[in-house]
């Protein structure tokens, strides 16, 4: 492993400081045959060049258990001959990411909790934080790219939604600056994104550049108090966010905006940490800037932190160009590398331990037991309290409808979704976007009861944050047939709105911000008036 010690600045090159601004994308897992995203994340002979060669400063993970990070974060330190920033987008905690580890809710799961008890969420926010920092850093990740400090009050927003801790700004600097100081027990960075405010969008920026037409009074109103909290809270680094804001730059997105990066937020602001960009390979960046120019222009406007350039060697070589012909100067490429030494410094990069005394420290009971309670607290509960059951009463139906099937890594036979019905006399259905328009038309078989469970969430890349066709017109046609018993929803809160307007009286329905199993429990425990722990 590379010692934690940095070389001294002044025996870099121009190239190797460029390199060190710069983060790749790596797949979690251990073997090349296993990548998930062969255009984002490369074999290991050319990540391992990346490393040792070119002295990138950084890797950003996704795929893969707990256990194979740990041993993934020794292999790309040992290979590193700088120590590295490794950053995982763990905003639900460090098992949204990396199976195995605690999954909490979306923060959003926060708001409700806050609204009754505001010191109770504020406490599960800090131990959030702290959580997953501490899990972080027991598998070798030292950057947390969190927590998300966007004010979401656009119910329509398929790129943020449920993964902001509230609607107001108030509501997200309270719960973000819980978080924040949570995590800070612990030597990893944390990251307030997306700058200067990805909440009032209904454009998702991973496919496409959202337009955010707010005056700079609003501005200072609704989208910058949180930014302004995290960093007098002390947050290690600031994302930028892929959005064109008139009222700021009329041309250039915030990403490559000097007058949003150097002079909102680093002037304004005095923000004096690491400014990163988001992923450069995202849609609303890669679909109109070069690999080339993109980085250019994002150094130029003041970022620290390349994130995922489309291609990081043409990303240095092009940035370093610049330098050399005079377009950026030495100074500023320096002014950048000296910020990042500051962040390594700070930061750890782990020891060669054994993997069960790594593993110790990951997935506590006291941890899965806040996420658990977390999960409680937020469920909505809307019409009769438990549904009425029994074995004989018919031919019953589980009916579950989910986004896409294939994406849906919380389900399976053994979800709870799927076996406590099963075991109750349910019979399983499961319909997605590949499912025939016709399976809601009739003509198949009649049940005498069904419950509709329905999984749907803004995610990035989903393009919505809305009901999906499929699933409003099983709901509709349930309701004209009265076959329905019961409506469970999990992820969205917004969609309930639409559920509940026309669900009629004395039918429950059961309301959770989680997808995974341990949410599926608890909501069908609540539902079914029993407990199935074999299940979760």
């Amino acid at each position: 492993m590379s010692s934690s010690k940095l070389p001294d600045l002044n025996t870099l090159s121009l190239e190797q400081q460029v390199a060190q601004m710069v983060v790749v994308r790596a797949s979690g897992y251990l073997f090349d045959h296993q990548i998930q995203y062969p255009a984002w994340e490369p074999k290991a002979a050319k990540l391992q060049h990346w490393l040792e060669n070119l002295g990138v400063g950084g890797v950003i993970l996704l795929g893969g258990s707990a256990g194979e990070l740990a041993l993934r974060s020794q292999q790309l330190q040992n290979w590193s001959k700088i120590p590295l920033l490794i950053a995982a987008d763990i905003e639900e905690g460090v098992g949204q990411r990396f199976s195995g580890a605690t999954w909490f809710p979306p923060p959003m799961s926060l708001s409700p909790i806050g609204d009754k008890n505001p010191a109770q969420a504020q406490q599960y926010a800090e131990q959030m934080g702290a959580i997953t920092a501490a899990e972080a850093l027991a598998i070798g990740i030292n950057w947390v790219l969190a927590p998300v400090v966007d004010v979401n009050n656009n119910p329509d927003n398929p790129a943020i939604n449920v993964r902001a801790f509230g609607e107001t700004p108030a509501d997200v600097s309270f719960l973000t600056t819980a978080f924040i100081k949570g995590a800070k027990r612990y030597p990893v960075l944390t990251t307030a994104k997306h700058f200067p405010g990805h909440g009032d969008t209904a454009t998702d920026s991973h496919l496409e550049l959202p337009v955010l037409p707010h005056t700079p009074e609003r501005l200072r109103e609704i989208e910058l108090p949180p930014f302004i909290a995290a960093i007098e809270a002390g947050v290690d680094a600031v994302m930028s966010a892929h959005l064109l804001i008139p009222a700021w730059d009329a041309e250039n997105p915030a990403t490559l905006s000097e007058k949003i990066l150097t002079q909102q937020l680093r002037k304004n602001l005095s923000f004096g940490g690491l400014i990163v960009t988001d992923a450069l390979v995202m849609g609303a960046i890669a679909s109109g800037y070069g690999a080339r120019e993109a980085p250019v222009l994002a150094v130029e406007a003041g970022a620290d932190i390349l994130l995922m350039p489309v291609d990081p060697e043409a990303a240095i070589a092009a940035v370093c160009d610049a330098v050399k012909t005079r377009r950026i100067s030495p100074e500023r490429i320096r002014a950048s590398v000296d910020r990042i030494w500051q962040a390594k410094q700070k930061v750890a990069y782990g020891e060669e331990k054994g993997l069960s005394s790594l593993l110790a420290q990951v997935a506590k009971p006291e941890a899965i037991a806040t996420a658990a309670q977390i999960l409680r607290e937020s469920t909505e509960i809307f019409g009769s309290v438990r549904l009425e059951w029994e074995k004989e009463s018919g031919n019953l139906r589980n009916l579950i409808v989910v986004d896409n099937l294939l994406d849906g890594e919380f389900l399976s036979r053994t979800a709870p979704a799927i076996a406590i019905p099963e075991q109750l006399g349910y019979k399983c259905q499961i319909v997605d976007c590949h499912t025939p328009s016709m399976s809601v038309c009739g003509g198949e078989e009649t049940f005498s009861g069904t419950v509709l469970q329905v999984f749907i969430r803004g995610n990035p890349f989903r393009g919505s944050a809305g009901l999906t066709q499929i699933a409003q017109d099983w709901f509709k046609r349930l309701l004209k047939t009265g076959e329905l018993q019961a409506l469970v929803l999990y992820g969205s809160p917004y969609v309930k709105k639409q559920f509940k307007a026309a669900l009629p009286p004395g039918i429950p329905c059961i309301s959770s911000y989680g997808q995974m199993h341990e949410a599926q429990a608890i909501a069908l425990e609540i539902l079914f008036g029993r407990s199935d722990q074999n299940s979760r």
